[in-house]
């Protein structure tokens, strides 16, 4: 079908859309190229197709996501890109979406910040089913990322975030809710969680942080926006990316982020579940984005008998393939007192006691754990104050200390 590609109320592409495969077949006319989502290149005139349909897929639910198989079948639909359309393409994340030329709705009439949506798709989603007679598919569940299990749902006029555990142990929203804490603890801008249950099964809730007048840039859409200098490492292009879009403070938060990541054993800060906040009007970089999606940390999988803390071949993403590696990035601990972090051991075993999938076994480990790492996060910072001394006595050090070779752990071609 014939179709706008919208960004709010602005009409960005004149496009062919396949509503059964959700995607774009073909591009007739860009009609204003800057409200191009971020990371789409647009070059002579022309969008690269490439770009714009990797950016609308990642909008889809992943083939990864528990549960989706089954999901599909109760939707009668072959894969999740289809149910996209069904819903404009609309999500809570960002302002864009998807017109049919033969309709004449407006984007506050339909968006789902400011109008209801069903709960139907987030029920089956998360395998509670649904008890409509037919099925309504206005729901950002259908633009929702990630492989856990999750929904969305306005209380009180707040939209909600509900998202689950994986496995035996289905620990991850403990740890949402441990690491609201830390950051809560050290002042780090963060998105709060909590803990609930539906039906048996722990889910973490959070608010939406992105409201109708913002929307969330990831840092992979700002690191495409332009080709990496080869003698440039990731994290460093990452931060010019983003002083370029006038976040000044940005070495800062994203140094609070890898700390956290470090005393969590975060497996998955992936180039997806971080980034910035601009206005989705005037295009204007507002701040980082609070520091969201933690749950696969502390060993969220791992069998209690497996758990480490102190091995140094931990996987770490996004910058470094190892947290021993990539918590040299951090040039700076002035702004951390690891005193705030006294007795979070305690509170982690209160949140674990909660768990009815976490014996005494696994609780006691991962309390020593989260101690063990506090430790070596003390050792870390003496560290980098002894090797500052040396650099500031003997001007040795180049300013990228970090980076004594080149294992980004990605690279943009």
């Amino acid at each position: 079908m014939k179709c706008k590609l919208m960004h709010k109320n602005v009409p960005v592409a004149n496009v062919e859309f396949d509503d059964v495969t959700g995607s774009f077949i073909k591009i007739y006319d860009v009609i204003n190229p800057l409200h191009l989502p971020e990371g789409v290149q647009f070059r002579n005139g022309n969008v690269d197709r490439r770009d714009l349909h990797e950016w609308w897929s990642a909008r889809a639910i992943p083939s990864s996501r528990s549960g989706l198989k089954e999901a599909l079948e109760i939707l009668d639909v072959s894969t999740a890109a289809q149910m996209l359309g069904k819903s404009f393409g609309l999500n809570l994340s960002d302002q864009y979406w998807i017109l049919p030329d033969t309709t004449d709705i407006c984007w506050k009439d339909i968006n789902f910040f400011e109008n209801d949506f069903s709960e139907d798709i987030g029920n089956i989603l998360i395998g509670v089913g649904s008890d409509s007679d037919k099925i309504n598919y206005m729901s950002p569940d259908s633009a929702s990322d990630g492989w856990l299990k999750k929904k969305w749902r306005i209380v009180d006029g707040e939209r909600i975030l509900y998202k689950g555990g994986s496995g035996s142990y289905c620990q991850e929203p403990y740890n949402e809710v441990l690491a609201t804490s830390i950051m809560k603890r050290l002042d780090i801008p963060c998105t709060e969680y909590t803990l609930t249950l539906i039906g048996d099964k722990p889910f973490s809730a959070c608010k939406d942080f992105i409201t109708a007048q913002t929307e969330l840039v990831t840092a992979h859409n700002i690191i495409k926006s332009e080709k990496k200098p080869n003698d440039k490492s990731l994290f460093e292009y990452y931060i010019d990316c983003c002083e370029q879009r006038g976040i000044k403070d940005i070495r800062h938060t994203v140094n609070q982020m890898l700390t956290l990541d470090y005393l969590i054993v975060n497996e998955d800060r992936h180039l997806n579940n971080f980034g910035l906040i601009r206005n989705a009007d005037t295009l204007e970089y507002l701040s980082a984005a609070p520091v969201y999606d933690s749950g696969t940390s502390m060993w969220f999988n791992t069998p209690t008998n497996s758990i480490k803390a102190g091995a140094r071949d931990i996987d770490a993403k996004p910058f470094k393939t190892r947290h021993a590696d990539q918590i040299k990035l951090v040039d700076d601990f002035s702004w951390l007192d690891l005193k705030k972090l006294d007795g979070i051991d305690e509170e982690f075993a209160d949140i674990l006691k909660t768990s009815e999938r976490i014996d005494e076994g696994r609780k006691d480990a991962l309390c020593h754990a989260l101690n063990t790492r506090i430790e070596m996060l003390k050792n870390v910072m003496e560290q980098s104050v002894k090797y500052t001394n040396i650099q500031a006595i003997g001007n040795e050090v180049k300013e990228d200390i970090a980076y004594s070779g080149n294992n980004d752990g990605m690279t943009l071609q």
